[in-house]
């Protein structure tokens, strides 16, 4: 019994010096492999600075042949047609991505292949948002509570309740309005539905400048009987009465009032005339992203990778050769 019990006490200090050799021979290789690795790169220093020296040249050779440029436009939907916009527009990058050249160029541009992508994003404008209504106020407050809030304000579903929204087209060479932007818009603004939206929509607007209208004519009329020294009365007595019945200052002010507001129609109708209504158009702006961190570090990494990797293919088969050459004498 006390021999059992001598080999049972042992057991865990064999376990132990057996793991303790595991991660020490682990240990090990990762120091072999790293020094093989060092002892490679030092050997081969002249032609892996040779490759990174090509590598970032032919990068910069490309981004130059090849250049990219931007077009942003910048529109405002009307008639709560916001998700239709994004809609669109995602359906238009859809087509781009599958080089759809025939869809393209049925909507009138000129030069698709050229189109590199179309994507759109909201103009935060969270102090608009806040101000449109009241409501928003408290709601952005109770999101923030769940969440960093600057996160919230570029969230999507919060995104599309901003006026203004920017349309950015990256293309491979130089654009016109004509050949590529206004096909785009004229795309955009095909809907019967908001078509008829913003018919009935502007003839509302039309009526209500008519109604103010006339209303300033009726108050131009009772104005025009106070012109002159006793207007057209025939004696003061009378003029007096008017003037006692009569807040002419009120009338005044509401004639001020009633022309600001078809002022403030006149510039909605002009805005609402188009149902994805394009506040700037800014072409041709240089990308100089792609420049920065994508071909001058990618084909470096791409060479010297292929490098190291044919070098241990070289090595792994003269190794294999000589094991069968040995074999067979």
């Amino acid at each position: 019994m006390s021999v059992g019990k001598g080999n049972n006490s042992e057991n865990p200090e064999i376990d132990l010096l057996t793991v303790f050799s595991k991660i020490g021979d682990f240990f090990e290789w990762i120091n072999t492999l790293l020094f093989r690795a060092i002892r490679f790169f030092v050997k081969n220093v002249i032609a892996v600075v040779v490759l990174a020296v090509i590598g970032v040249g032919g990068g910069y050779f490309l981004e130059k042949v090849s250049p990219r440029f931007e077009q942003k436009i910048i529109v405002e939907p009307n008639f709560k047609s916001t998700d239709y916009l994004y809609s669109k527009i995602n359906f238009l990058e859809d087509k781009i991505t599958s080089k759809d050249t025939l869809f393209l160029k049925s909507i009138g541009i000129q030069n698709p292949s050229g189109i590199r992508s179309i994507t759109i994003e909201p103009i935060v404008d969270i102090y608009n948002l806040m101000n449109k209504d009241g409501k928003n106020i408290d709601l952005l407050e109770l999101m923030a509570q769940n969440g960093d809030i600057k996160s919230i304000v570029k969230e999507t579903t919060t995104s599309k309740n901003y006026v203004l929204h920017t349309i950015i087209i990256n293309t491979a060479a130089i654009v016109s309005a004509q050949n590529c932007i206004e096909p785009i818009l004229k795309y955009l603004n095909s809907s019967a539905y908001y078509e008829a939206y913003k018919k009935i929509n502007s003839q509302n607007i039309q009526n209500k400048i008519k109604s103010k209208e006339a209303t300033i004519a009726q108050i131009d009329g009772i104005l025009n009987q106070f012109s002159g020294p006793y207007g057209n009365h025939a004696n003061s007595e009378k003029l007096i009465y008017y003037n006692e019945n009569l807040d002419l200052d009120g009338i005044v002010k509401t004639k001020d009032s009633l022309s600001a507001q078809i002022g403030t129609l006149k510039i909605e109708q002009y805005n609402t005339n188009k149902i994805i209504k394009e506040k700037g158009i800014v072409l041709n702006l240089k990308d100089h992203k792609a420049i920065k961190g994508k071909l001058i570090f990618i084909l470096p990494l791409i060479f010297i990778g292929l490098f190291v990797f044919f070098s241990l293919f070289n090595s792994f088969y003269k190794k294999q050769s000589l094991k069968v050459k040995a074999n067979l004498e």
